[in-house]
């Protein structure tokens, strides 16, 4: 059965960072002492039509796996009420800063995973977190705006998101990570090479970036880490499935240690 359709654990408990309706998180906590966070941010190209059920499979699979307490939280997607920009990159925000806290967690201990679209919202985030997370794991993710953008991935994504179309516009490059400071923790990049819905050049040309802007060091102390793992065999969504090859690729890149 696809992972999207795979019958799915309920949480250990759910719990809201904000008081609107789709402002909640939910929990899986590992058997034992957690030995940090994860917080995943689902995909579904922004949109409504898709919610944060379809990872909880993986959200289940990590707590056993990682040792981890796993965080899934919701946001306001394209097609709801405040869903698009600026309401989803405020809910964004708001699971940075307030989400880890509420499970008794510090950033150093914080780990946040990204899917497709909600890669991108995690890089985002943690560019923009007053405290960035120890790492971010990108999955597939959606990381040149600008590109995707033009290429009207999924039938207009990105426009969709912005609200209007204009591969032009300042309004891209102003949430495209491509064009903003590179996060100040360690990113992980894992892309499948059979990905026929977020292209892997996109991750390959993140870690371009972050090889350059990294490489160099940074004020203070050591550059961050990271790296790119593309899977060959993989395709979109086995980097989301526990029951995949690429499963074990996953955990290591998420556990803390």
């Amino acid at each position: 059965m696809h992972v999207l359709e795979r019958p799915a654990p309920p949480p250990d408990r759910t719990l809201a960072y904000d008081a609107r309706a789709s402002a909640v998180v939910d929990v899986f906590d590992p058997v034992g002492e957690p030995s940090g966070l994860a917080v995943v941010l689902h995909g579904g190209f922004w949109r409504a039509a898709y919610d944060r059920v379809h990872l909880r499979c993986l959200a289940a699979a990590l707590a056993d796996r990682t040792g981890m307490t796993i965080a899934l939280p919701e946001y306001r997607r394209v097609g709801e009420p405040g869903g698009g920009v600026p309401g989803t990159l405020e809910d964004v925000a708001a699971i940075f800063a307030r989400v880890p806290a509420s499970l008794g967690v510090g950033a150093s201990q914080t780990v946040v995973v990204g899917h497709s679209a909600g890669g991108h919202l995690a890089v985002l985030g943690a560019i923009g977190a007053t405290t960035a997370p120890r790492r971010v794991v990108c999955l597939a993710g959606v990381l040149d705006l600008a590109a995707a953008h033009a290429a009207r991935l999924s039938n207009g994504a990105v426009a969709e998101l912005l609200g209007e179309y204009d591969p032009s516009t300042a309004r891209v490059a102003a949430i495209d990570p491509m064009r903003l400071p590179v996060p100040a923790c360690d990113v992980v990049l894992i892309h499948g090479e059979r990905d026929d819905e977020v292209p892997v050049d996109y991750s390959r040309a993140y870690a371009r970036r972050l090889d350059r802007d990294h490489g160099g060091g940074m004020a203070g102390g050591s550059a961050p880490r990271g790296g790119i793992t593309v899977l060959p065999e993989a395709d979109h969504y086995d980097v989301i499935d526990p029951h995949s090859s690429a499963f074990d690729v996953v955990a290591r890149a998420i556990r803390v240690g």
